[in-house]
């Protein structure tokens, strides 16, 4: 770098214009363009409509495992109901099937909730699939 007379570093013209005055903003900062806003929103969307799937697919797997753990209870379920007696192994696996009930509820109701989140990706599942469907018909 060269020096000047009056002992001040002199900046070369690529120093120059990266250094601004921190007092103007730059142009290039404030001011993003608009498809560029656009694709970061949908960016943003695909990723948030993808967790919704990765939601919804956890959670079918969690109803699945507790349907397994509860089991067909209902038979005894309905015995219960009509007033009999169950004992012995039939009476434990009500019980366990009773408990197990709660969690069922619980992930159904997580199912159900993460099942309406994911609806928008019907929506890009539809369009991507249509695109990839148009693209590969044209090279056919």
């Amino acid at each position: 770098m060269a020096r000047s007379n009056s002992g001040k570093p002199e900046l070369s013209a690529l120093e120059s214009s990266v250094i601004s005055d921190p007092e103007e903003p730059n142009p290039q900062d404030t001011e993003v363009p608009e498809e560029v806003a656009e694709s970061v929103e949908d960016a943003q969307d695909v990723d948030s409509i993808l967790n919704s799937l990765k939601t919804l697919l956890s959670t079918v797997e969690k109803l699945q495992k507790v349907r397994q753990e509860v089991g067909d209870i209902k038979p005894l379920l309905v015995r219960m109901l009509d007033g009999e007696l169950v004992a012995g192994e039939d009476l434990e696996q009500l019980k366990t099937g009773v408990g197990g009930l709660f969690r069922l509820v619980r992930a159904h109701s997580d199912h159900q909730a993460a099942l309406a989140k994911a609806q928008p990706a019907r929506s890009l599942l539809d369009e991507v699939l249509k695109v990839s469907s148009t693209r590969s018909e044209v090279t056919s």
